[in-house]
This record gives structure tokens, sequence and C-alpha cells, in this order.
């Protein structure tokens, strides 16, 4: 069967299965995650095996669970969406005793009748066969009898767990899954990913980057205590000139060589694979996009003054229900007045906005495409000077920090491009008198990588074509910051995702208004929910 057969064939069998379910028919095909696992493959050193496991189920309190939600990678390479299952990738073709050929095996959750009734239907072997279209597939509990001899590979590489998972009841859960690898694959107690990663650094750095790897390693012994007891470590910090490092760079060799594991591989292509973005992944992403941007809309026209930050959030979260978004990328963050100078506020609790600027930081998820979009309005219609004033700064400087989002630019480019708009507008204003101060209003960075996650993966590298990162620049000023007062407890942040093209940067959210004065005309349209009216209860 030619490929594009196959792939003919995997959408139709894929939507066929979906509109008798009357489920959405708009996934990733199956041929999709089958292209990422080869091109994961491509990338693999020779004799490498890739271990990955499907994310935990995680308590929320006593016998509920949070919703689950897929590991990003995980469902990236598969398409499965269920939790205690393994994914093992050969860098090259194995054959088993029968005398038969295979590149990648999947071990998925077992059918059973009576979990399914209480938590719905699991495809089982046969289902991940018919639908996700892998060959070789086995219930995780074969895991541990599959004559698999993890030793026999240059590297067996992983993504390190995180401990956060709980032992369960019966066989084959996460547990068990991570349990069996760990004994065939002699993992040591106290192997540290962290360390693994400093110690692949070290080995591959050049000699010109030795100083700056110096103080990063530094950096992270200080946040990691385990580490600060590691010779090699210390060592490295402590080197003078290049013949020492040289000298602890072969030691670690020797230490590299003494074991096959590498929690290192895996991330490193996941990023560069990730970053850049297929056609089936745009298309998903900028729906998350322009859903996130239609709430922002209705919310500006919905707005009013005895709003609470938790219904702001709802009218949001309605219009992605509505489109059929099923979660929220991340918890959303809507701050009135000074919440909004708490960066990753999410409480939402405030009862009355009042008269105050309301920054709304929320986005969709889109069938695992995850969109981030902010904007931030008066909840009375109308900015006041001082808000406008501070507002209008952060306009600019987010449109000099989009014109240089451009093929070829730094990944820091567009922070630093917004960075001089805004310290020149602070200056301006007098609120701070050296532009060193700029960054106790404006804390954060401008750009991250958007996907699967809000903080995608990525080598944050040189910009290129058919990625999409976000810029959103900020001014935040406290109550009881050291300027006039009239400036206090006004918060201004405005992001959008923005697509990198040969032809220049794109806005993907840019239909949810961003200047000032498009802001107050639309929040004088109706909405429709001003006659939407519930009983008062006590």
């Amino acid at each position: 069967m030619s490929k594009l057969t196959l792939s003919l064939f995997s959408a139709l069998l894929v939507g066929a299965m979906a509109i008798s379910q009357d489920l959405p028919t708009d996934y990733l095909p199956a041929d999709f995650h089958k292209e990422r696992r080869d091109a994961v493959r491509k990338k693999l050193p020779p004799n490498t095996a890739v271990v990955l496991f499907a994310n935990a189920e995680r308590n929320r309190a006593n016998d509920v669970d949070y919703i689950y939600h897929q590991d990003p990678n995980f469902y990236y390479l598969t398409g499965y969406k269920e939790p205690n299952a393994v994914l093992v990738i050969f860098s090259e073709e194995q054959t088993d005793a029968s005398g038969n050929s295979f590149d990648e095996i999947f071990y998925v959750q077992e059918r059973n009748a009576r979990a399914e009734q209480w938590t719905g239907k699991r495809l089982g072997v046969e289902g991940v066969k018919n639908q996700l279209g892998f060959t070789m597939v086995y219930n995780g509990s074969e895991f541990e009898k599959f004559p698999l001899d993890f030793t026999s590979f240059d590297n067996v590489s992983f993504v390190d767990f995180q401990n956060d998972y709980r032992d369960k009841p019966g066989s084959a859960d996460l547990f068990d899954l991570v349990k069996t690898f760990k004994v065939k694959a002699n993992y040591p107690a106290d192997y540290n990913p962290v360390r693994n990663d400093l110690y692949e650094r070290i080995a591959t750095t050049t000699p010109d980057k030795a100083d700056e790897l110096s103080e990063m390693v530094e950096r992270y012994m200080e946040r990691y205590p385990e580490l600060q007891g590691d010779e090699l470590l210390n060592d490295f910090i402590e080197a003078n000139n290049q013949e020492i490092r040289d000298e602890i760079k072969n030691k670690i060799l020797v230490v590299q060589r003494s074991s096959n594991l590498d929690s290192s591989i895996l991330p490193k292509v996941m990023a560069e694979l990730r970053q850049d973005k297929t056609p089936e992944e745009m298309k998903l992403l900028k729906k998350a996009i322009e859903i996130s941007a239609v709430g922002q809309i209705e919310v500006m026209k919905a707005m009013h003054p005895n709003m609470s930050e938790t219904e702001i959030q709802g009218v949001h979260e309605y219009v992605y229900k509505r489109y059929g978004a099923e979660y929220e990328g991340y918890p959303s963050i809507v701050g009135g007045g000074h919440n909004g100078c708490i960066l990753h506020y999410i409480e939402n609790n405030k009862t009355k906005v009042g008269d105050d600027l309301v920054l709304m930081d929320l986005g969709a998820e889109y069938h695992g495409y995850t969109a981030d979009v902010t904007r931030t309005i008066p909840a009375n219609g109308k900015f006041s000077p001082e808000q406008k004033a501070i507002y209008d700064i952060v306009y600019n400087a987010q449109e000099a920090g989009i014109a240089a989002s451009v093929v070829g630019a730094s990944f820091r480019d567009p922070h630093q491009a917004s960075l001089e708009v805004v310290t020149k507008g602070l200056m301006d204003l007098g609120i701070i008198k050296d532009a060193k101060e700029a960054r106790v209003y404006f804390p954060h960075g401008t750009s991250h990588y958007l996907g699967l996650d809000v903080h995608d993966a990525g080598t944050y590298q040189a910009l290129k074509a058919n990625q999409v990162i976000t810029v959103e620049p900020g001014i935040y000023i406290p109550e009881n910051s050291d300027c006039d007062e009239k400036w206090w407890g006004i918060a201004v942040r405005i992001e959008d995702d923005i697509m990198i093209t040969e032809n220049g940067p794109i806005n993907l959210s840019g239909m949810a208004p961003r200047k000032s004065e498009e802001i107050e005309e639309v929040m004088k349209q109706p909405s429709p929910l001003d006659s939407f009216q519930l009983p008062k209860l006590d």
C-alpha cells in the first residue's frame, strides 16, 4: 500500500469511526503520528532505544482524580489519549525469535469491561492497531515478560520520571510499567537527570563556551542541593584553565560510558521537532488561537464594573466550549487592578472589578494545541489618562517585538525590541530614572514557543519559518512602588501568537482588538449576555 493510499485510508477510517460515535472528525490522522515517530528515528544515534511513558493519572482529592491529560510528547508520537502505556522506538529494525522485524513496540492499557463502565471505553490492542496504525501492540501486562534486553543498546533514551504517580490496585499501571523498565534497564537508584544533562553539556561544550557553562552549572547546583556534593561538577566550576577542564571532561566521558542510560537525547530531539509546526498542526493551532481571540472579543462586549473575575473567566471558557475546545491550555488568569501585577494570578476571586483595568491571559486548547492570548481592558469601557499612557507604551512595545519576529532573528530579538520601547516610555513618564530600573516593572521575557504546551518545546535558537511564538510585553506597577501614586495598581500585558514566515510575521490572534481606541469601540457593542439573568441566591 502506498504512503498516500495509507494516509487516505487512515483519514477515512478515523473519520468514519468519529461520525459513528458523533465525535469530532478533525483530529490529527494516524499517519501524522507515524511520520513524527519516523522523524524521531532519523535523529537518534545508532543502536538507540527510546522509551516514553504516558502521563500519570493525578489525584485531586479522596477518590476523585484530575481530568486526565496526555503527555504532549506521547500524544505527538502516538495520538493515544489514555494512561498506563509505554512506547518503545528503535533507531534500527529489530528481529524477534521468530524472525519478525519491527522498529517500535506499543504497550497499552488493557480492555476491562467493569472499568470502562465507570470511566469510558478503552482502545485496547485492536483499537490501537485499527485507529492509530500501530502494528506491534501488546497489553501493558506483557511488558515485563517481553524479551527486550535494554543492556544491548548503546543508548537507552527516556524522559526521566517525576515520581508524581501512585501505585494503583491491579497490574500494569504506570507504577508497574516504570518499575519494570528500571529492572530491565539496570536503572541505578542514584540516577539524576539534571546531573546527566550537565555532564552531557560539559562533555560536548567548546572551550569558548566553557566560562558561560561554568556559570550555568553553578546556578544549577544552587537550585538542586543534591548536586552540591558532586565532585566532577565542583571541579569544573573551580577549574581555572582549559587543561584542567579537559581532564574533567575525560573523566565525565568515562562515567558516561559506564552506563547506556540517557535522559538528554530524547528531550533535545523532541524540542527540534516540535518547534517547527507541520500544516496539520497549524490548522489545529490556528483554530485554538482564533477561539481564544473570539473569547476576548465577547468579554469586551460583556464587561461591566459589577462583574467578578470569576464571571469574566466563565465567559471566556464558555466561548471555548461552544467551539468544541476540550480544555484551557493553562489556568485562566483574570486580574483586576492590582491583581494584574501578579504574573500568574489564578485565584480570580475579586467580586467586582470596578473601574480597574482587567488583565486577561487565557488560551483555549483545541485537540491538544494551545493558544495564549492576553488583552487588558478597562472594566468601565474607557481608559483613564494614566491607564492609556501605560497601555499605549505596551502596545508600541509589542508592535516593535512583532516586527522583530522574523526568520533568522535570535529568539531574544523580540524581547530586546520590546524592552527598549518600555524603557523609553517609563523614563518619559518619569516612572524610572535609570534604564536598568525598567526590569522592575517589566520582569519577564517576551516570547516562548507555542504548540502542544503553552510554553512549548523548542531549541530557542534563531527563528525559522513555521514556528509560532508569543510576543507579550507588559508593565506592572504594584501599590507602594517607587513612583507617583497615580500609577499604582496599573498592570498591562498584551500578548499575541505570531507565526514566523519567510514573508514576515503573521499575527494569528489579531482579530482581537489591541489598540486602546479599538478596544473602547468594541466595548460599546451589545453582548448576548446583557439579557442573561439568573435568580438571586442567598
